[in-house]
């Protein structure tokens, strides 16, 4: 396996409205690592097909390359606007870069949209969003089951409203933690809910300092002015990307499964973690 593969920095990520293309270009410029288009929740039924149409037109106009991941978010794929979007995205010549599937319950809603997509030979990345119990039950054979997936994104409103229990840190901790391990398993990003209290930094960046302990590579934000917070929390220390340098070099050298460093066995498995850090470093470097 090639570590360096799909590794890019996932920090912070904003959600912009399909129906309102003139944001997209702002979101763009908020500093955050990710853009997602939103077709789903936050558009009402009746203005779906206007903000589809909206959307796709801001991916057949060339984008720059600013390092911004570019993602858009479609329906749920067990329903008609789902099947709409991705109708629209098959028949694109330009196709987002990247997909954001809410709902996913099972491997098997992804594998028809990856089977879908290679048939019309398009490259979209794939973004899972995991909030439901069925899909929380199949998290690692989902995470597992396209190569296309970079990251499981956890949506923590819709599933502490089907676990009935409250949108807080401890109630949602084992729904988290299944979360990282699954996305661990096929060595891809963990994004963590957005923080929804405006009014509360602190509170945002105690709970984003938790979720990278847990093992998240990033966090949601709701308001450009949460990004900058969760970018420095979810940055690693100038101490973390020496030893990630030094790790990588060394592995690199050895060629070889483990290596000694600074008296300590290191095996390979670590060397996706190091090279993401090295990801955000030469991210905050440019």
């Amino acid at each position: 396996m090639n570590h360096k593969t799909k590794i890019k920095a996932r920090r912070s990520f904003i959600f912009t409205p399909g129906l309102k293309p003139e944001m997209f270009p702002k979101a763009l410029k908020s500093g955050t690592d990710m853009v997602c288009i939103e077709l789903e929740d936050g558009i009402a039924p009746q203005d779906k097909e206007i903000a589809r149409n909206l959307a796709m037109k801001l991916f057949q106009q060339k984008q720059e390359n600013d390092g911004v991941e570019r993602i858009l978010r479609i329906n749920c794929l067990r329903e008609k606007f789902g099947i709409e979007d991705v109708k629209a995205i098959l028949s694109a010549k330009n196709p987002p870069p990247a997909l954001m599937i809410p709902k996913v319950k099972t491997s098997e809603e992804v594998n028809l949209l990856d089977d879908l997509l290679n048939e019309k030979g398009h490259n979209c990345r794939l973004h899972i969003i995991i909030e439901t119990n069925e899909g929380l039950e199949n998290a690692f054979k989902i995470a597992n089951c396209s190569k296309r997936i970079d990251a499981l994104f956890f949506g923590g409103v819709d599933m502490s409203a089907e676990l009935r229990c409250e949108n807080k840190w401890e109630p949602l901790l084992y729904a988290r933690s299944r979360i990282v391990h699954a996305a661990s398993s096929a060595g891809i990003d963990a994004i963590d809910v957005p923080y929804l209290d405006l009014e509360d930094p602190e509170g945002m960046k105690k709970e984003a300092i938790k979720a990278k302990e847990l093992g998240f590579s990033g966090k949601g934000s709701i308001h450009p002015k949460q990004i900058p917070i969760l970018n420095e929390v979810f940055t690693p220390t100038n101490e973390t990307i020496e030893r990630a340098k030094k790790i990588t070099e060394t592995f690199e050298a050895a060629n070889t499964g483990l290596v000694i460093i600074d008296g300590k066995l290191i095996e390979k498995p670590v060397l996706r973690e190091m090279y993401r850090i090295l990801t955000i470093a030469n991210k905050i470097k440019n």
